[in-house]
């Protein structure tokens, strides 16, 4: 899907979102697709119906006329109640395209680059248009009709390719700075946490909205819903608990990961008694509830094999006062084959009982590899709500599902190129930088791909819960593990790509890292490391967006 600008646009007709849908298809996702933008110059205000950059060649701004437009030989009409006006489409997109061009080409974000190639075009979403039409201020090339809306995006190349033109072809750099231009940014001193604030609250809205896919499968009781990261998942997991509590049932809320349980567990305790789960936690700390055997962290067959083994008898000792009426697990593609029957051992009824699973396929980061042993109906979230657009873009080719981004727009994402061996002492350099731009310590976590950052394994030196309780300390910078920071977030977040070489499943772990920051995004690594895990496209957007940053 191509840069849309914006994200979610409206329209004053039908035939400008029919448009505009054809090319949000056609297009690549280095190309930008604008629509409804007004510009102003000393003469009037010019409206842009639709707007494409390509990344590889030009701009092309479109004026759409709906309905049936005729061509007399002189004249343009359409038309209106009941008889035919005069329309001048041409000299419309014609001002339209100087309008846009003079405005980006003067400001100070453009600088030298010089001129790309501009071109303008006519589209009649649902009006036929002969092979032979032409007149003199329009070629058949720039007027598309209702034929060519299926290869549209190929029709505006051919329209810009056609010009003899010795204006430059544009880049993908272009593409970033014209969509910097357009959103308007460019305050002397920005207020980051206001800013951040603004969009946390839009985001907060947005996936309470997300609520409408609770109340589709009320009468669903055995449901996985899918999403890419910053879909709003995990909050759609705690309003599933509180709204199956409230009625009554024993609830079980569960993850794999330490962190996100009592991330969970917080949640939770803000609710209303008669909202709360019966169980919030761990799926491993459910069977220490149930009296399991203890086991060390050392002992990785404990935890992946003796103890869900163990759990399994235990769960069928559970008198009736003591079992679910609904399991909830969030992140549950964590979750290995042999924990599954344990935990639907624990339900009442084993054919009427609720089982709602919340996943992403794109975050299973651990080797291990499973599902739940029942029929589930799929429920797909294609929305990312919590990252915005700039860091939603670094990532969008490495999830599992076509995320469309509504997260808003902020700070450019930041990357420092630099050996794996170099990427934490960078990340401390940027994590200082941060600080010093106006983010505190309770907004900024840094986090590792490799071997743990000092300051990390001195915090979980003095316990698993006194380090997690160091999330919610307002004084500190958190420091973490993508491994165990999934399902968790910060409004900045700096990224060290400290794995010398890839490894099983680094694409995973590169994009929960890259996903983690809602507003603000640092990546210290390795150039060579990224593409190799993650692709060009990514390699791409990391080096696109940060205009060389590094201090």
């Amino acid at each position: 899907m191509p840069i849309c600008h914006p994200a979610e646009p409206e329209f004053a007709t039908g035939s400008e979102r029919a448009v505009w849908e054809a090319l949000r298809e056609q297009l690549g996702d280095a190309d930008l697709l604008v629509a409804g933008l007004r510009v102003s110059d000393h003469s009037k205000d010019h409206e842009i119906d639709i707007a494409v950059v390509f990344a590889d060649l030009g701009v092309v701004v479109v004026e759409v006329k709906g309905g049936t437009i005729i061509h007399d030989g002189t004249t343009w009409l359409q038309p209106w109640n009941g008889a035919l006006k005069s329309i001048d489409p041409v000299k419309q997109a014609r001002d339209a395209k100087y309008a846009l061009r003079d405005y980006v080409e003067h400001d100070p974000r453009w600088g030298s680059r010089g001129r790309l190639r501009w071109a303008h075009a006519v589209a009649l979403p649902y009006t036929g248009v002969d092979d032979g039409f032409a007149v003199p201020d329009c070629p058949r090339w720039s007027v598309a009709g209702r034929q060519d809306v299926p290869r549209l995006a190929v029709f505006l190349r051919r329209a810009l390719a056609a010009q003899q033109s010795p204006n430059r072809l544009a880049t993908y750099d272009d593409v970033v700075a014209v969509h910097d231009i357009l959103l308007g940014r460019l305050h002397p001193q920005r207020d980051l946490i206001g800013e951040a604030t603004e969009r946390e609250d839009r985001a907060d809205r947005l996936t309470q909205q997300q609520a409408l896919v609770l109340d589709a499968i009320r009468l669903i009781h055995r449901v996985e819903v899918r999403g890419g990261a910053g879909s709003g998942k995990t909050w759609l997991a705690v309003e599933q608990v509180r709204r199956l509590s409230r009625s009554g049932k024993r609830v079980a809320l569960l993850c794999y990961s330490r962190g996100l349980a009592a991330f969970l567990q917080r949640r939770v305790d803000t609710m209303r008694r008669q909202e709360q789960p019966a169980y919030v936690g761990t799926f491993h700390g459910l069977g220490a509830a149930w009296g399991a055997t203890p086991g060390s962290d050392d002992d990785s067959d404990y935890w992946e094999r003796r103890l869900p083994e163990q759990m399994i008898e235990l769960a069928d000792r559970l008198g009736a006062g003591h079992r679910f009426d609904a399991v909830v697990v969030d992140e549950a593609q964590d979750f290995a084959d042999a924990w599954w029957p344990a935990l639907l051992a624990s339900l009442r009824d084993e054919e009427a009982s609720g089982v709602y699973v919340f996943s992403d396929e794109g975050q299973r980061v651990f080797t291990r590899f499973g599902g739940a042993p029942i029929p589930l109906t799929p429920l797909v979230l294609d929305h990312n709500l919590r990252n915005t657009r700039q860091i939603g873009e670094t990532f969008g080719t490495l999830a599992t599902i076509r995320m469309r981004l509504m997260g808003g727009d902020g700070p450019v994402v930041c990357f420092v190129p630099c050996p794996a061996d170099e990427a934490v002492d960078h990340a401390d350099d940027q994590i200082d930088a941060l600080v010093d731009d106006g983010w505190r310590p309770e907004d900024l976590a840094l986090l590792t791909t490799g071997s743990r950052h000092p300051e990390q394994v001195a915090r979980q030196s003095r316990g698993q819960d006194a380090y997690w309780a160091s999330f919610w300390d307002a004084d500190q910078v958190f420091y973490g593990h993508v491994l165990g920071f999934k399902g968790l977030e910060r409004r900045a977040v700096v990224l060290a790509l400290n794995e010398a070489q890839p490894r099983e499943r680094s694409r995973e772990r590169l994009y929960v890292g890259l996903s983690r920051a809602r507003d603000q995004l640092v990546v210290c690594g390795d150039p060579e490391y990224v593409e190799a895990v993650g692709g060009r496209a990514v390699l791409r957007s990391l080096t696109s967006e940060s205009r060389g940053f590094s201090r």
